[in-house]
């Protein structure tokens, strides 16, 4: 049957019927206080604003009507808030969310407050459109896609992607004809530079056949960096400007991923490095992998999307919690 199919119909079935929340709160007493301690962490990293019961006031609820305008952000976030009472305040963005948020709202994305960058931390992480940007990632940490070693890969930089944004249209001037590099553009064909670089679209075993992966912001993050990290290809890119469930944030240059330049001017140099060393890039794989790990064990990926629900109902007043709750969310890392 259709995977697509069955995820409509799977997250229809979430929107329609409640849930009682007595048995994922009773997996929270078989966790280990260690294992507790990095919860409490990634709860406070996605749920990090100061919210208040006030903030109740502020919150414009969207009907689960309206919220089906964006189906795949819809059913991602109602697989969790079944488990909650049907008249608790809430404010919700869908899409892609790149601008800090006015007030604690449930979102997929945020800017990464790096330096002087505005505050983002209204915009509560969740795991939303996860099938688009998680599906591929589970998908090669399996390991049943054939993929060749690092060393029988293409000594090429590969990159497939919509080029309407100004920073991948410079990156296209730059690099298009470059021999280190096979890029396409993808999607529409709106204006003559766009048909220039247009190449269609290439499957997975395509772009694992290259030593480097190119991964590009877009309208906010990269959707391709997760799979990237979970394979044996190296995930080439300058510092990300924004952040999802998979905590972006947190990645760190030239030990998760080879760092570009904002101007990409850069790139032979990196690529250069890393074919003279391929050491290193077998560490940086190896880490990237390790990263990978922590979002794929499903039972405490739901537990985590869960407690950020938890937490932010209960401190808006909305819902008492328990004690091992109290204790979580006392914890500040953001």
């Amino acid at each position: 049957m259709n995977n697509t199919f069955c995820y409509n119909i799977q997250g229809i079935y979430f929107t329609l019927f409640s849930k009682n929340p007595k048995k994922i709160l009773a997996k929270l007493r078989e966790i280990p206080d260690s294992k507790l301690t990095e919860i409490s962490q990634r709860v406070s990293y996605y749920c990090g604003a100061k919210i208040s019961p006030s903030n109740i006031l502020q919150n414009i609820t969207p009907s689960k009507k309206e919220m089906l305008t964006h189906s795949r952000y819809c059913y991602d976030f109602w697989e969790f808030m079944r488990f909650f009472p049907k008249n608790l305040s809430f404010s919700f963005c869908a899409g892609d969310v790149n601008t800090p948020l006015m007030h604690p709202t449930f979102c997929k994305s945020r800017p990464i407050p790096y330096g002087t960058m505005q505050d983002s931390k209204n915009n509560i992480l969740l795991k939303l459109d996860k099938k688009r940007h998680f599906g591929s990632m589970h998908l090669l940490s399996q390991k049943t896609h054939p993929i060749a070693s690092f060393y029988e890969k293409k000594d090429l930089v590969f990159f497939r992607g919509g080029c309407y944004q100004k920073h991948r249209k410079d990156f296209m001037r730059l690099f298009f004809h470059h021999p280190l590099l096979d890029a396409g553009h993808v999607g529409s064909l709106e204006d003559e530079e766009l048909k220039k670089w247009f190449k269609g679209k290439s499957n997975l075993s395509t772009h694992l056949k290259h030593k480097f992966i190119l991964s590009l912001e877009g309208n906010d993050v990269a959707t391709n960096l997760k799979w990237i990290m979970a394979s044996n290809s190296l995930a080439i890119m300058p510092k990300p400007k924004f952040e999802t469930w998979f905590m972006e944030g947190t990645l760190l240059p030239d030990i998760h991923y080879v760092l570009l330049d904002d101007d990409f001017k850069n790139l032979e140099e990196k690529v250069d490095w890393i074919l003279k060393n391929p050491k290193i890039a077998e560490t940086i794989i190896h880490n990237a992998n390790i990263y990978v790990k922590k979002f794929l064990d499903k039972s405490q990926e739901d537990l985590l999307n869960f407690l950020v629900l938890r937490k932010y109902f209960y401190q808006t007043g909305q819902i008492e919690v328990t004690k091992i709750e109290e204790e979580i969310f006392k914890i500040h890392c953001y």
